[in-house]
């Protein structure tokens, strides 16, 4: 058992966003405090979400504006109100997405209105200013000219600004200095905010579960910063990208577009932006899942101008000189890995080397032979297992149009009726051996295909899906799952 999971433990899977609440996404306020109460009164110790970064307009977490940054949407306005910023008779209603950018602006005018005259919030600024700068320079920056030139991607700006010259920068940074304020000021109060739930997380003994995806967005400030680490020309262009060979996804493979990483330029200058980045998120987070762990012993690499993941080449990657590095740097790593697809004895060689338990997911395990990695009984204590994850149909959906093979041997090994579903698949990743079992929310709910929250290699209808209220203290969800989790050992 991995020494930073110090007993065995069980997580539900919810992003934030998907929080119900008064905003046109779920946010870091009341209904997330709520849902850490509900969590420890369920019996569970571990939180997991999705990515936090600020998206794109298809609202991917896995496609985000900054590897670093909060995505703003995610502010609980109601917190401003509370602050003295905000009129709290602006606040009624369902409130849409550019209605809350639109009082976001209202809210950043009085803060640094009242910054200039209050020591204590002056001096907390400056402080989170100077300890972020490495990354909050150059993304306050990079939000504000996507703002100033209709979002055009980075590589489609004027050459000055595309190429960071210093004097296109410095003039640049003048001419947007309100629109930088704002970011500034929406960054403040989300790590603000989260530090806040964060406390009160572990007030409650649970630990907040973190994802972090391999690759970063190529129109993102990581990038746009960082050029001289990706693998782009001197336009700003992707020479090859990142994705995957076909699999049990997709027939023709993902093209997920990320530009790749120069990793001799990485190695050279000392893995620093990789020491920074799992830095910040473990300022965050208590425990990260690492996506596509795969990709740090070899990754499919892409030409640039391919549609899909078909046509590719696997290359190699130093992800043990750069696991060693972050130990190195950051002491012992509550790292999880991803290591699902096409794994290879490499692959699982590396994430033992450095004790990372990978993934076990149950909606695997039927239908096929008795060797099975996902089944039950063929996984032990290394390991994180899944009833489905945010990938998958939700259990119902899976069970309900799985073939009848399929189910039949789902029904036997779990010894269970079409009926007991889903909570036979769950008590089965509880009773489980894996140190950590985690359950998406849906699967709690017993709600089917209607509630799945991401169909791979897709763009349309993905990343939506909400709760319209919390389920009460004693809903069934958290009562029986109090139950099985004192029988199974499990907090």
């Amino acid at each position: 058992m991995s020494a930073w999971i110090d007993r065995r433990k069980s997580a539900v899977l919810l992003h934030i966003t998907s929080l119900p609440g008064p905003f046109h996404k779920g946010v870091l306020g009341q209904e997330a405090h709520d849902f850490i109460n509900d969590l420890a009164g369920g019996g569970y110790g571990v939180w997991q979400f999705l990515p936090l970064g600020p998206t794109h307009g298809h609202g991917s977490p896995y496609e985000s504006l900054s590897t670093f940054a909060g995505n703003a949407e995610m502010l609980d306005l109601r917190d401003c109100v509370a602050q003295g910023w905000l009129d709290g008779a602006l606040l009624g209603g369902e409130m849409s997405a550019k209605q809350h950018k639109e009082l976001r602006d209202k809210a950043g005018q009085m803060f640094w209105s009242e910054v200039e005259n209050n020591p204590v919030l002056k001096e907390r600024v400056n402080t989170f200013q100077t300890t972020q700068a490495y990354w909050l320079n150059d993304y306050a920056l990079f939000a504000a000219l996507k703002v100033a030139l209709n979002d055009l991607a980075w590589w489609q700006w004027p050459g000055a600004l595309r190429d960071r010259e210093p004097e296109a920068l410095q003039a640049a940074c003048e001419e947007h200095a309100e629109l930088i304020q704002q970011i500034v000021f929406e960054q403040f109060l989300f790590d603000t905010q989260w530090h806040a739930l964060k406390a009160h997380a572990e007030s409650r003994g649970i630990q907040m579960f973190g994802d972090l995806p391999i690759y970063v967005a190529h129109d993102s400030s990581d990038v746009w910063a960082g050029r001289e680490f990706f693998t782009l020309n001197k336009k700003g262009l992707c020479l090859d990208v990142a994705g995957v060979p076909p699999d049990y996804f997709s027939e023709t493979g993902q093209r997920w577009g990320n530009p790749l990483y120069r990793w001799d330029k990485m190695q050279a200058d000392g893995f620093s932006w990789w020491v920074r980045r799992v830095s910040r998120q473990l300022e965050l987070m208590h425990m990260l899942r690492i996506d596509h762990f795969r990709a740090l012993e070899a990754f499919w690499a892409i030409p640039g101008d391919s549609k899909d993941g078909v046509v590719g080449e696997w290359r190699p990657a130093p992800g043990e000189a750069m696991l060693q590095t972050l130990q190195q740097e950051l002491g012992e790593l509550p790292l999880i890995a991803e290591d699902l697809g096409i794994i290879t004895d490499e692959v699982t060689a590396l994430r033992e080397a450095f004790g990372l338990p990978g993934m076990k997911i149950l909606q695997f395990a039927f239908g096929g032979d008795a060797d099975n990695p996902y089944l039950p009984g063929n996984f032990g204590e290394d390991a994180v297992v899944y009833t489905g994850t945010h990938d998958n149909d939700t259990t119902m959906g899976w069970f309900e149009s799985s073939e009848q093979h399929v189910r039949d041997h789902a029904l036997k090994i779990l010894d269970a009726k079409a009926e007991d579903m889903p909570w036979a698949l769950i008590e089965s990743a509880l009773a489980s051996p894996a140190e950590l079992a985690v359950i998406p929310m849906q699967d709690l709910l017993a709600l089917g295909t209607e509630a799945k929250f991401n169909t791979p290699g897709t763009l349309a209808n993905n990343w939506s899906w909400r709760l319209s209220s919390l389920p009460d203290s004693d809903a069934v969800c958290w009562t029986r799952s109090a139950l099985l989790n004192k029988e199974t050992q499990r907090t």
